[in-house]
């Protein structure tokens, strides 16, 4: 094709939507706020696809990994990982957050704390959510999107399907036919992705303005550099870990990256991170098992979050918070941050649980959701590259992703 008829790519659309709904949300903020439907209506396409595509994909990817064995070397590997990662995001968090100081001359006001009342109240019950990873029943495991308890049933069916040889085969074949019908259907949508993005980042803008992001500039502007920081922190462990020049892989992910810190919905850049890590070389079957088990045991821009926002509120209200108490209150989120993709408003839950845990005023989680969306962007857009570089990490250890294959696939893809 000459290069004068060559299409706009949907990185390029996706960007210019964002840049002219920021636009719009500023010079226009009735009209900005008056389209989220539109927003809205992409968000929930996006939801509409997530659940049969991580369904059929798993199946198909188990069945043809064919052994616990294996599978359970792969949830290992995976689990290791993550875990290296949230606790190094933690830290991260409480480093940058007594580096900068963001809560020190905030002035409090009175603010309606209401609407975390509730989340105060709360507390994650490490036990019961093991427990609930066992559906009693998949077909509303299915329906609210438990994503645990439907990893947790496609994995043993997987393997049954396998076990039965010839008679699982059509049973297979048909995850394997959903699965590429799916993606086909995401492809679909994602050409409405710069719609979507202009309407919400307008709807953002023209809701929340400016102004009132200055008083707690600081604390975005912490949390930005807190994200940034752990993403090269762990892209530079991650490229000594396991040889992976991951410039390719952050060329390749631009499109889920740029959709996930537009939309601020981490399930709106899954299905399309999955096709990309797929299209740039990393096998079926570890996509489909890291990604959706990463979606609720790798949050790692949410788990940075959490360690900065209860040591935040502690300066705004500054109480005397020393170092040992930060360190056991790293330790307690170790625990209480894993596993709550599913619940509703889950950092919220964390940050005020732990800041009533730990004598700190609940009523400073209301302060930061005024201002929580802006931020909430950039912890999306990490939550999703983290998953994705665990993918990466454990397809190397698997030696299912040779540096030949890297090479190739980005020669074939990515290179002009």
């Amino acid at each position: 094709m000459a290069a004068g008829k060559k299409r706009i790519g949907l990185t390029t659309k996706i960007f210019l939507g964002l840049l002219l709904g920021i636009g719009l949300g500023y010079f226009f903020p009735h009209i900005g706020i008056a389209i989220k439907p539109l927003g809205d209506a992409f968000i929930r396409m996006i939801k509409m696809i997530v659940v049969p595509l991580i369904f059929s994909s798993l199946i198909m990817g188990i069945a043809g990994t064919g052994d616990f064995k294996k599978l359970g070397r792969l949830g290992a590997k995976a689990l290791i990982w993550f875990e290296v990662a949230t606790t190094l995001a933690l830290f991260v968090g409480l480093g940058t957050v007594n580096l900068f100081q963001p809560g020190v001359g905030v002035n409090v006001t009175a603010a309606d704390s209401s609407s975390v009342a509730t989340a105060a109240s709360k507390s994650i019950d490490l036990v019961q959510m093991i427990v609930n990873i066992v559906p009693t029943n998949i077909i509303d495991a299915l329906a609210r999107g438990d994503m645990l308890a439907i990893i947790f049933f496609a994995c043993f069916f997987g393997v049954a399907a396998a076990s039965l040889g010839d008679v699982g085969k059509p049973v297979v074949k048909f995850a394997s036919n959903i699965a590429e019908i799916m993606f086909r259907v995401t492809h679909y949508i994602m050409e409405l992705a710069p719609i979507g993005v202009f309407a919400l980042i307008a709807y953002t803008v023209g809701k929340f303005g400016v102004g009132m992001l200055v008083p707690l500039a600081k604390l975005i502007g912490t949390l930005y550099f807190a994200v940034i920081l752990f993403l090269a922190l762990v892209l530079l462990f991650a490229s000594l870990t396991v040889k992976v020049n991951f410039f390719h892989v952050v060329r390749a992910l631009k499109e889920p990256l740029l959709i996930a810190f537009s939309t601020a919905t981490s399930e709106a850049a899954l299905p399309v991170a999955m096709a990309k890590l797929e299209k740039f070389g990393i096998p079926k079957h570890i996509v489909t098992f890291v990604m959706p088990t990463g979606y609720s045991f790798n949050l790692d821009g949410s788990t940075l979050y959490t360690s900065l926002a209860v040591t935040f509120i502690a300066q705004m209200y500054h109480i005397d918070f020393p170092l040992s108490t930060q360190l056991f209150m790293v330790l307690t989120l170790m625990v209480s941050s894993k596993g709550i993709a599913g619940v509703p408003g889950a950092s919220i839950i964390v940050i005020a649980s732990t800041a009533v845990a730990f004598g700190l005023p609940v009523e400073g989680v209301a302060i930061i959701l005024g201002v929580d969306r802006v931020m909430d962007m950039a912890r999306t857009a990490c939550n999703v590259f983290g998953n994705c570089i665990a993918t990466v990490v454990v397809a190397r250890w698997e030696n299912e992703f040779s540096d030949e294959m890297l090479l190739e696939a980005y020669a074939k893809n990515y290179e002009d």
